[in-house]
């Protein structure tokens, strides 16, 4: 499958992207996967195994996953994020809620046909999640699908709290007979070289959000009161939401029992958000700060604007906590407009 690895390699020229040799050598991973798959001929007693991409933020597994994807001509493919997958898989498991194979249905249902199935962005730190993972992935395996997930951790450092960890460790085993692990651990971190344009990057994390930034910005003024909106069957209050702008209050969203299930459906109707109260991160309560991690997450592979207001810079709000996913969230909000004032002197500073 050499012309996916020639490819490739012209998507990444085009973009600026230089490419190291642990990023090289995972192109050449995929496109010998690519080649199994598109010949199950050449295997003709097992299915190929599939491939685990592991590496830090910004070193382009999403880029390198896409792009093997959009190139593979196979018309039996899926690709899923990591929270859009679980988000359908629920929806599912609950429609079928009345049978003993649930599950077993919903994937049915989800992977009919699939020959490669594409994970995005995989990372656990529930051990609820970790329970129904553990038997999506002995699913997946036990058909004649290939599986390639991306992650920002080895196999090893999935489920990291010690509480649980020891519980996940046969999914784990299960992960490595199952998947090559490849690892792009080094190199550029390119999200540090700046945002493309797009709806997240032209947002901006906004301090103290005085009257003269929310009026430059067009954001509205804080309001004590409250509207309810119905999202999965349950309440939720927010300082307004109507023509695709959603604005809401840390406290809303992150401190309120909200789900990811929940953002997922909220950024349908809500392309433009705007989130005010964003406290110092580690002092909010362990529960909100992993909700305001996966928000992130969410909107910013959703790719939606969005505007935050805390009474600190990013690199001070955003500050360290106990969830190791803090570094990805950092990364990303990164590439928003960072926007503040000091001693009565505005200051913006880019991505």
């Amino acid at each position: 499958m050499q012309p996916i690895v020639a490819s490739i390699e012209a998507m990444a020229a085009s973009r600026g992207y230089q490419l190291d040799e642990q990023q090289g050598a995972c192109i050449n991973r995929l496109a010998h996967l690519a080649e199994r798959v598109m010949h199950p001929s050449l295997l003709p007693s097992r299915k190929p195994k599939g491939l685990y991409i592991w590496g830090p933020v910004g070193r382009g597994k999403s880029f390198l996953l896409d792009a093997f994807f959009d190139r593979l001509a196979l018309a039996e493919k899926k690709r899923f994020h990591f929270h859009e997958f679980f988000r359908e898989l629920h929806a599912r498991i609950f429609a079928n809620a009345s049978s003993e194979r649930s599950m077993e249905d919903a994937l049915d249902e989800m992977l009919k046909g699939c020959k490669l199935l594409c994970f995005d962005e995989f990372h656990l730190h529930d051990i609820g999640d970790a329970m129904l993972i553990s038997r999506v992935f002995t699913a997946i395996f036990a058909r004649q699908c290939a599986l390639v997930t991306t992650s920002n951790y080895p196999p090893e450092g999935l489920l990291p709290n010690p509480l649980y960890h020891e519980r996940f460790l046969p999914t784990i085993r299960l992960i490595e007979a199952h998947m090559d692990v490849v690892s792009i651990a080094g190199g550029v971190d390119y999200r540090s070289l700046g945002g493309e344009g797009d709806a997240f990057g032209l947002g901006a994390f906004v301090s103290p959000g005085n009257a003269t930034q929310r009026h430059q910005l067009g954001l509205p003024e804080v309001t004590a009161s409250r509207v309810e909106l119905k999202v999965n069957h349950r309440p939720l209050r927010v300082m307004a939401a109507s023509q695709g702008v959603l604005h809401v209050g840390f406290s809303d969203i992150c401190e309120a029992p909200t789900a990811t299930m929940d953002y997922l459906v909220l950024v349908k109707t809500y392309p433009r958000w705007i989130i005010e109260g964003i406290p110092r991160i580690s002092t909010a309560s362990p529960a909100a700060q992993q909700r305001f991690l996966n928000l992130v997450d969410v909107l910013y592979d959703t790719r939606c604007e969005v505007f935050m207001i805390s009474t600190l810079p990013l690199n001070e709000a955003v500050d360290h906590c106990d969830i190791a996913d803090i570094v990805r969230t950092r990364s990303r909000l990164s590439q928003m407009k960072q926007l503040h004032v000091k001693n009565d002197t505005e200051m913006a500073f880019g991505h």
